[in-house]
This record gives structure tokens, sequence and C-alpha cells, in this order.
């Protein structure tokens, strides 16, 4: 902002805040009992990535308030894992609650191809572009 504060929702960097303090509710509870996102027992890799939906977005006056939390952050794609740190919730817990809202039609999921996660030229370049970036000293790593 032009007064050299920071927007309503941003941290210091101007990165969002996570949405509210970690939740004192058991994960159990939150997922009605349920460990496993369906009857396959499969879970979502991390990386999966979700988007509301329109329907979702018109539907959060309605939702659960994990659920509400969880929609309303997917205005923008979102993976699992990120929406997991920025709730404060249990990852297992996204997973699930994920594949209700997936299945409500209230979220998009895009599932990551397995063949793209296991090139190891995806891997290598991650590792490359890690080593790209300077330490706090401005000193790059040494490459093997």
């Amino acid at each position: 902002m032009a007064d050299g504060r920071t927007p309503s929702g941003a941290g210091e960097d101007g990165s969002p805040e996570p949405v509210g303090p970690a939740s004192a509710v058991r994960p159990f509870l939150v997922t009605a009992g349920r460990v496993a996102p369906n009857s396959s027992g499969r879970t979502m890799p991390v990386e999966t990535q979700v988007v509301a939906t329109a329907e979702g977005l018109d539907a959060l006056d309605r939702l659960s308030f994990e659920q509400h939390d969880i929609v309303a952050a997917c205005r923008q794609p979102q993976s699992i894992a990120e929406i997991a740190a920025r709730l404060r919730l249990h990852l297992n817990v996204v997973r699930i609650l994920s594949e209700d809202l997936r299945a409500a039609g209230q979220l998009t999921v895009y599932v990551p191809s397995t063949d793209a996660t296991h090139d190891s030229s995806v891997l290598r370049r991650v590792i490359d572009g890690l080593r790209a970036i300077p330490d706090s000293r401005g000193v790059l790593r040494d490459s093997d």
C-alpha cells in the first residue's frame, strides 16, 4: 500500500497469511472418523492441484468451517500441501475434505500425471534450480 502498510490478509512480504490459528479439533472429528478419501483407500498426492468451482463459491455460506476455508483458499489453484500448510490443517484432513468437495462439485481436482512425477529429468531440473539459489551470504552451493 502507499502508506507502507501491508494489505489486509497479507504478510510483511506481501504473501498471504494463514487463514487462522491451528485447530484444536482432533482430525478424526473433522473427517467423521474417515482416514481415506474414498472407498478405494487411495489418497491424492500432495502435489494435486485443486480449484474452487462457481458452485463451490456460491455454496460458501452453507459449508462447514474447514470446507469453507478450503473452498475460499482455492479461488486460485492450490496444491493439497499448500492448502494444509496455509490453513494449518492435517494433510489427510485436507485430502478427505477435498475429495468430498470434489464429489459435491465444489472443487475441481487436477491430479498430476504419474509419468511426469517419475521422470528423472524433472527431478534433475528441480535440483539444478535449487542449487542456483544463493544462500543467505549470496554464495552458490557447489554442484556434485
